[in-house]
């Protein structure tokens, strides 16, 4: 994965670009930290921290995370979800544990995987597929 950190003074949020869907919640929500037009294009410091952590928790593939600088993360819901999109992708949130075609097993609080089996990314969605197609 190529998680990329940007560190504030109360916050710091990484962001794995190969996760990113474009689902724009980060954009939509915190237009001044989340600015693709600016580099770097993400700015923890432009709000306050619990707004900062509270958006990046409306991202639904997972492709952000944050950790507050007192070593806070996200914490995963008691129950896991998981919902099928219209277009066949699962979205899901819990106390996870995926593996992925090569082996690897990561934690995870929210993700969002491939329903068509045709993601170059599995087990995770990147739009290749006609599950993924807009």
């Amino acid at each position: 994965m190529t998680r990329k950190a940007y560190s504030g003074h109360l916050v710091t949020v990484s962001f794995d670009g190969e996760r990113c869907l474009h689902a724009a919640a980060c954009v939509r929500g915190l237009p001044q930290v989340f600015d693709t037009e600016r580099r770097p294009w993400i700015q923890p410091d432009a709000a306050p921290a619990d707004e900062v952590a509270e958006v990046v928790r409306r991202c639904p593939s997972g492709a952000l995370r944050y950790e507050l600088v007192d070593g806070t993360v996200e914490v995963p819901p008691a129950a896991t979800s998981i919902e099928r999109t219209p277009d066949g992708r699962l979205v899901m949130r819990g106390d996870l544990r995926i593996r992925t075609t090569d082996g690897d097993e990561t934690a995870e609080v929210r993700a969002t995987l491939c329903g068509c089996g045709r993601s170059g990314n599995q087990p995770y969605c990147d739009h290749a597929g006609p599950c993924g197609a807009a």
